[in-house]
């Protein structure tokens, strides 16, 4: 039997995410695009409740291609509000096509979404050594630096909370305690 973090359930979601993505290095523009969307989906709801309309939202929003929510009109928010495979909350809904126009600016300015988040972590994953969750902050100051930077950038729904959980699930972060088999794992993908 495995040791994993103690936030977990036993839903194979949940820790199919756990055991395979959360913690991981991601520099895809496309897949951060897609993380940011869905941590601004989950504000005031349970992660597990986001990954099971994960696909759903893959759907919906045209698997994350930015260009295209991008363009996205009214048209496209009214059909997502009345969309049942996703959070249909219409300010979560025009966050993610706000975001992605935003994202763009970002590619513009920076050369890519992947170096304007790394970024704030120098470029490398920083992996903690958490005994117990109890640890594990909800903020840091990098965290604050990137919310303070993406809201000034015009983004929505990327409070500090948002952008560690982000942090955390683009591997910018290391926050698999040290008893969680996966720890060692993403330590090693890290470098």
């Amino acid at each position: 039997m495995k040791t994993r973090c103690a936030w977990l359930t036993d839903d194979p979601l949940y820790l199919k995410y756990h055991d395979e993505e959360w913690g991981v290095p991601e520099h895809d523009d496309r897949k951060l695009f897609e993380k940011i969307v869905l941590e601004g989906a989950q504000s005031g709801l349970s992660w597990i409740t986001i990954l099971k309309r994960r696909e759903g939202y893959r759907r919906a929003f045209d698997n994350f291609e930015i260009s295209t929510v991008a363009a996205y009109t009214e048209k496209d928010v009214e059909r997502l509000v009345n969309d049942t495979g996703i959070i249909r909350n219409r300010r979560k809904i025009e966050s993610a096509i706000n975001n992605a126009r935003r994202v763009l600016e970002i590619q513009a300015a920076h050369g890519s979404l992947d170096a304007f988040l790394w970024s704030f972590v120098g470029g490398t994953p920083v992996s903690n050594h958490w005994e117990t969750m109890a640890e594990v902050p909800a903020t840091t100051p990098e965290s604050d630096a990137m919310a303070k930077a993406l809201k000034k950038a015009g983004f929505t729904f990327v409070g500090p909370t948002t952008c560690y959980a982000l942090m955390q699930a683009m591997g910018m972060v290391n926050d698999h305690t040290i008893n969680c088999f996966r720890h060692a794992e993403v330590v090693k993908l890290s470098k």
